[in-house]
């Protein structure tokens, strides 16, 4: 069974950082690609970034991109999300996602596990 488990989420000021975590078990860690999503009241769920097998291939939304970098330990089996910058706008409950494949991928449909989340709000 696989489980991803979300940590780090919090409150934070405008400009703050905080450091996303997922840990996963039920399956080698080093072979699936892993996502960061995120849903905000009232919207739909958003693609945030996403890292590939051998961390040679990162993706980012626009909206993200220079502010947050994701990352991977294969042997923690864990995926980080390191956010700077924040901004009331990146206000939602982020999930971590996996999925097989090679390269990082944006289409939360290609994803075949997910996490409970972890809330993140930003203060202005």
């Amino acid at each position: 069974q696989v489980q991803l488990v979300e940590s780090g989420g919090g409150l934070v000021q405008a400009g703050g950082s905080l450091r996303l975590s997922c840990v996963a078990s039920g399956r080698t860690f080093s072979n699936y690609v892993m996502g960061w999503f995120r849903e905000a009241p009232g919207k739909e769920r958003e693609f945030v970034a996403s890292i590939g097998r051998s961390d040679g291939s990162t993706y980012y939304t626009s909206s993200v991109k220079g502010r947050f970098t994701i990352s991977r330990d294969n042997p923690k089996n864990t995926v980080y999300l390191q956010m700077n910058t924040l901004k009331p706008e990146d206000t939602a409950v982020y999930y971590c996602a996996t999925k097989n494949g090679y390269l990082a991928d944006s289409d939360y449909r290609q994803y075949d596990y997910w996490g409970r989340g972890t809330q993140v709000t930003v203060s202005s």
